[in-house]
Parts: structure tokens; sequence; C-alpha cells
């Protein structure tokens, strides 16, 4: 069970005056050795970077060639003090990620170890900017999301799985969380039967999957509609990215207060750890390697669409 880190997490978080810094000390005091924070300022405020390196048994950190699993929060921020008091719905992606983190790790004090390496990025806000969308306000962010993407997408990582609070619309109607088909270089391919397996194990129900188009894997910026950043690690990276997306049955703004749902990101933190646990061992794949190819040799490069594309 994973609801412990995710209620730690959570009362790390839920303050006025978190830091990136205060994080890092937290995880420092938790035995994190492997850790960094930046900060970077914006247009719109500044907000900390933060990204941790959990080593595996057989991982690259230590020489070793097992696979590294890339675990991003994404999130506009924390808060959107002065405005709105407490944390927002939008936290979710920075709380899922810093749990599965923190469990890991707490793994590791009790003698389990994963194979593979685990880098976990997010960044901590708590006062960011807010911005329209329809059918709910969107969380802003104090910078944008080339900047995000710099900053959290780490090119050691071999897929990644990128956790976003996503009830901020009408077509995800589930109350939980969700898994989208994995993106790779511009594709949106089938659904990793790997992690349905895994999903429906963790949850003990049905898997659920949600709707992604080709304008939510292209950049933000470009003028087109978004479901909102979830997958926009995957303009920034030539490996599998797939989003897990916290969800609602009705439409919740990223701003409001009172609308996490501590159960529901646990589920999500138990499956992030036992992707964690089997593509490190390298019997988890997020794609076949062989139809991707075969895509390849029938309509090209499709990685004109992690760029801006041409305007006209």
């Amino acid at each position: 069970m994973a609801l412990k880190q995710v209620l730690e997490i959570t009362d790390l978080l839920d303050r006025a005056a978190i830091t990136g810094e205060g994080v890092a000390s937290f995880f420092r005091q938790r035995g994190v050795k492997n850790l960094e924070v930046q900060t970077v300022r914006g247009e719109k405020g500044k907000t900390d970077f933060v990204k941790f390196l959990i080593p595996g048994t057989k991982g690259k950190e230590g020489k070793g060639d097992a696979p590294t699993l890339g675990v991003i929060g994404r999130l506009g921020g924390l808060g959107a003090r002065p405005n709105v008091l407490g944390l927002v719905s939008d936290s979710d992606g920075a709380v899922c990620a810093l749990s599965i983190c923190l469990k890991i790790i707490d793994m590791q004090a009790k003698g389990d170890f994963l194979s593979g390496d685990v880098i976990v990025a997010t960044h901590i806000c708590p006062d960011a900017p807010t911005q329209p969308h329809d059918p709910v306000p969107f969380m802003g962010s104090p910078v944008d999301m080339a900047t995000m993407n710099r900053l959290e997408v780490d090119k050691r990582m071999d897929a990644i799985l990128s956790f976003d609070t996503t009830k901020g619309n009408r077509v995800i109607n589930h109350r939980g969380f969700a898994i989208s088909s994995t993106v790779k270089e511009g594709y949106i391919l089938r659904i990793s039967e790997d992690l349905l397996e895994i999903m429906q194990i963790t949850t003990g129900r049905l898997p659920v999957v949600f709707p992604i188009t080709m304008q939510d894997i292209t950049p933000y910026g470009n003028g087109l509609f978004h479901l909102n950043s979830i997958l926009q690690p995957c303009i920034a990276t030539d490996a599998p990215v797939v989003g897990v997306a916290i969800t609602a049955e009705v439409a919740v703004p990223g701003c409001g207060t009172g609308a996490s749902h501590e159960v529901d990101m646990e589920q999500a933190v138990r499956f992030g750890v036992e992707v964690a646990k089997t593509f490190g061992k390298g019997s988890l794949r997020f794609y076949d390697p062989e139809e991707f190819s075969r895509c390849i040799a029938l309509y090209g490069s499709m990685k004109h669409l992690q760029g801006m594309g041409t305007k006209r």
C-alpha cells in the first residue's frame, strides 16, 4: 500500500511557504542522495524544479544495463495563492510523482531494491496563476512548457510515465485514474497490454483508457486545443511516453481546492511503483519496437509533430 506516502507528501506540500529546497530537505532525511533543485523565474512568478534519481541494483547509474523509468509530475502549480488557499486539484501530478519516489525509497529502507534506476521530476509552486479554459479554468504556470520539458524530461529516461490531474474536461467520466495510448516520436501507438495488465491488477477493476488527439501530442503555443499538458513530455524526447491521468466523473477546475482524493492518487502511485518494478526487470514494454519500425517504413517519420509546425 502507498496511502501512507500519499498522506505524507500531501501534508508536506500543503503549505503556503513550501519550496523546492523544503521538498529536497525532506527527501534527504529519508535517504535520497542524488537530487537536484533549480529555481526558475518567469514573467508570472517563479517555481522550483526538483529531480531525484533512485538507483537500482542493475541500473545505469551503477554501470548496469537495466532500463531507466522516468516519472514526471505535471502541473501548473500546487496552489493559486493569494486568491485560492490550500492545495488545488492541479497538484495531484506532483503528489503522485513524489509519493512514488517516497514509496520506492521506503522499500529500499526495508530491503527491497528495484532493478532499474528511477528518475522522478516535478516542480514546486504554491502561488501559480490561473488561466481561462473550456469547460473549466486551468491552472497557469510561472514558466513556459519548453522550460518544463527542458528541466523535467531527462535524456536518461528510457520510458516516461507522466502524471497529471485531468479533471477539467467532459470526455473522461471516471473517478480514479486512467492511462493513455503510448506516444513516441509523433506517433500515437496502441495501448500497452503490459500497462493494462498492471492497471487491472493494482485497481482490481477493468482498466480505463482516456482518449487523446493529434493536437494533444503537439507543443503548447501552436494555437491548437490541448486536453491538458499530460503528454507534453512527448515532444521533448524519443522515449515512449504514457500519460497517467487522475480523473473525476465531472469537470473539476484545476484551481479548485478540496478536490483531491487521496485514495485515487494512492491507486495511481501503486500503479507507478509496479510499472517501475517490472520495467526495470526488462519484462514490460511500453510499445512494440517491430511494429513501430513498420509504422516508420510504411508512413515515414512523424517527428515534425514534436515541433511547432509550419505557420501559414
